[in-house]
């Protein structure tokens, strides 16, 4: 039977040739998608383990790290943030102490005082940049470049600059390491080791394994919706065989194997998708940085996942989309209507919801026990949905049959009602589509507006804030931490660079006047210290620059340079003025400087390059825009998820839209013509046709968005422990866009109605 069936499969003409394309692409896309997932859990993983050098020296493990290998020569270590046009820079300093000193990856030997090693894109950038910019910040000059083995990523800018140990050990957070530490961000628990550098892979993991949930649902329907093309003649061909002496084994035995053909056709196509796009793939930016192509890897039980369970799975679809194949001799000419199906169907619907419930609260710590809770909830959710689809549609058309006496409403409404299995199955995959949009557009917006940050003006953005305190005193109030002010000479460098329209600095307080931004109960906690401001220096700032009538220097918040940009703040009108002269206030001690600047690229590089080098043992400066970029990054990789989630499922949800129409269409055409030749007009059935698809369509959506949102909340909330946020003017476009495309898609298979409902279509043979 298998070689009747692989001859039935490969000789069935252009029909069935159809029919198998259609089936092989869609595991294809399919098989694609998985692999592409699993490639990126996988990336991120090394990915993440390539941040783990940067991480020496932090929490405790620079004290283990030095008992474990006190018989080497130590190696002086800090590690830093610098900025360049909105990118984050690593800089490294280390000092060694003799020719033992551990070497981090990536490098052929340590740099000598004077000499630094840059990373690929960091020697791009510095021989495309004007020195003013950037390569007068690292003193020295450049020996060589750091190896794929220490970057993240190709894009990653990464300098290690050599100095004397005498030199480095007088800076601020250096400190002594034996080794290199190899323990990963994701693995740090607050005890062995503080992340410092790279992100925490686990939560991605998590993030892609349901999106990866939530887009293979749309391939199974089209892969379904493709198996049961041409499912009428196929039929009364088994029929047929049943009538000569074939068994239901052997039956189920030929319409499985044309899937399973498929399927294994298919899969390799999908390998070779993923292959051959895997370069583009390694452009998605989840982890603040693209991946190394050759970091998007498939390990073995991968391979071998894929390569059963999709063609095994694919069969077992195919096996249930093709039940109604399996009848007996005679059952093609007693068709009876279907029964009806039963409320029991929003049952799994429900349990899928009460799972998700279930969580809140209760939410495993580990990132594969949070994938074995919210993965069996998704699907049962997305489950529910298909097997709920049915008994919604036929409430749909039995409303539908009662509320109208049309003939195209009175026929679309009977013949929802007698076969709602039928109706839904055309719209399933685009129901499908807008729960996964309104679940990922729920979830994402949450996201942003819980941790996002509200858009600054271009001249707040442009503001470059260096922060010298390292640290707040409960006790006092005041912050910890401060550098010498600049000097006449410093900020007339600041001063002449074109583009930077003031300075500020932010001075410690004497007078230990109060934060006026803060406004808590009073009694409670040591209200935090202002910072003392120039009414001269604050009148060129770009925001927050009020002083009263006559003041010569006010109380500020403090950190001034990033006030006000965060939705939660609110500065007043006028600074409190403050009883110290101007010429003391230049004399005492700085804590923060900000350089209002045009927000081009070069004022803010060539301040920023001013203020490093005259506080070399400083944290290099940063603008507004570039701390808000810092804090959304992660989020902006999960919109950009969030987007291929919603640009791919829609697509798919089309195709299967199309395949199901037209594939209705086909069986039935005998009774469509039988309808034209007692006088129904073509217009009437055409808009049968349309009615039959947007009635299910319409009626499952409501629900489906209602579930997409519902679990989204449940999983914000168990997840995070806050509330979804009501979805913006573009997720309403997006629906509106889908159910107009899908309308479009329906009304583009009319013209097919005219062929096969001719006079010759109702002959008897």
């Amino acid at each position: 039977m298998i070689r009747l069936g692989l001859r039935l499969t490969l000789s069935g003409g252009r029909e069935a040739g159809s029919r198998l394309a259609v089936i092989v692409a869609a595991v294809a896309l399919g098989v694609g998608l998985l692999l592409s997932i699993l490639a990126a859990i996988n990336a991120t993983a090394t990915q993440n383990s390539r941040n783990a050098w940067l991480n020496t020296g932090s929490g405790k493990s620079a004290t283990s790290q030095s008992a474990a290998k006190a018989d080497t020569d130590s190696l002086w270590w800090l590690l830093r943030a610098d900025h360049f046009d909105g990118k984050t820079i690593g800089r490294v300093d280390v000092a060694a102490t003799g020719p033992n000193s551990p070497i981090p990856p990536g490098l052929s030997r340590l740099p000598k005082p004077g000499e630094f090693y840059a990373s690929p894109a960091l020697d791009k950038l510095l021989h495309s940049t004007p020195a003013a910019e950037l390569a007068d910040r690292y003193p020295g000059h450049q020996v060589g470049t750091v190896g794929n083995a220490a970057l993240p990523g190709p894009d990653s800018l990464v300098v290690v600059i050599g100095h004397r140990p005498d030199q480095l050990a007088k800076q601020h957070d250096a400190t002594q390491v034996t080794t290199i530490t190899t323990t990963t961000p994701s693995s740090c628990n607050g005890t062995n080791c503080t992340v410092r550098a790279g992100i925490d892979s686990r939560g991605i993991k998590l993030i892609l394994s349901v999106a990866g949930t939530a887009l293979i649902f749309p391939v199974l329907i089209l892969i379904g919706t493709a198996t049961r093309l041409a499912a009428a003649r196929r039929e009364q061909r088994f029929a047929a065989m049943r009538l000569v002496g074939a068994t239901p084994r052997q039956i189920s035995m030929l319409s499985t194997v044309e899937s399973t053909l498929a399927a294994i056709a298919g899969t390799a196509v999908g390998f070779g998708l993923f292959y051959l796009f895997r370069t583009q793939l390694a452009l998605v930016n989840l982890t603040r940085t693209p991946y190394f192509a050759g970091d998007l890897t498939l390990r073995t039980s991968d391979i071998l996942l894929i390569s059963v369970a999709v063609p095994v799975g694919a069969a077992v679809a195919a096996r249930i989309a093709l039940r109604r194949v399996q009848v007996s001799p005679l059952g093609v000419t007693r068709r009876v209507t279907p029964r009806p199906p039963r409320v029991y169907r929003v049952i799994p619907l429900a349990v899928g919801i009460a799972e998700l419930t279930y969580t809140i609260g209760r939410v495993p710590r580990s990132t594969n026990g949070q994938i074995w809770v919210f993965v069996p909830g998704i699907l049962l959710v997305l489950t529910g949905l298909v097997i709920a689809g049915p008994w919604l549609t036929m409430a749909g058309a039995r409303l539908l049959a009662r509320q109208t006496s049309r003939p195209a409403l009175l026929v679309a409404g009977r013949r929802l009602a007698d076969d709602p299995k039928a109706g839904f199955r055309t719209v399933s995959g685009l129901v499908l589509a807008l729960c996964v949009t309104s679940a990922a557009v729920g979830v994402i917006g949450s996201l942003n507006a819980e941790r996002s940050i509200p858009q600054a003006s271009r001249a707040v953005a442009g503001a470059l804030d260096a922060n010298y305190a390292h640290g707040f005193d409960r006790a006092t109030g005041r912050q910890i931490g401060s550098v010498p002010p600049l000097s006449k000479a410093a900020v007339g460098d600041l001063n002449s660079v074109p583009g930077v329209k003031g300075v500020l600095m932010i001075h410690t307080n004497p007078l230990g006047t109060t934060d006026p931004t803060i406004h808590g109960p009073k009694g409670v906690g040591t209200p935090p210290v202002a910072g003392l401001a120039s009414c001269t220096e604050l009148a060129r700032m770009p925001a927050n620059s009020g002083c009263p009538a006559g003041a010569q220097t006010v109380s500020v918040a403090q950190n001034y340079g990033s006030f006000g940009t965060y939705h939660w703040m609110r500065w007043p009108t006028a600074w409190p003025a403050a009883d110290i002269s101007a010429q003391r206030l230049a004399r005492l001690p700085v804590q923060e400087i900000v350089v209002a600047t045009n927000g081009s690229t070069s004022a803010i590089e060539r301040a920023r390059t001013i203020l490093a080098n005259t506080y070399p043992d400083q944290d290099v400066p940063w603008t507004v825009r570039e701390d808000h970029a810092q804090s959304g990054a992660q989020l902006a990789g999960y919109q950009q998820l969030a987007n291929v989630v919603i640009l791919v499922s829609f697509p798919i949800a089309g195709c299967s839209l199309a395949v199901s129409v037209a594939a209705g269409l086909n069986d039935r055409k005998r009774p469509f013509s039988l309808l034209r030749l007692t006088g129904t007009q073509l217009g009437v059935l055409r808009r049968v046709v349309l009615l039959e698809s947007a009635v299910p369509l319409l009626s499952v959506a409501v629900v489906a968005i209602g579930m997409g949102f519902l679990a989204a909340q449940l999983f914000v909330q168990a997840q995070f422990r806050y509330s979804i946020q009501p979805p913006g003017i573009q997720y309403y476009a997006i629906v509106l866009a889908g159910l107009v495309a899908s309308l479009a898609v329906i009304a583009s298979t009319m013209p097919l109605l005219r062929r096969i409902t001719g006079p010759e279509t109702a002959r008897n043979e």
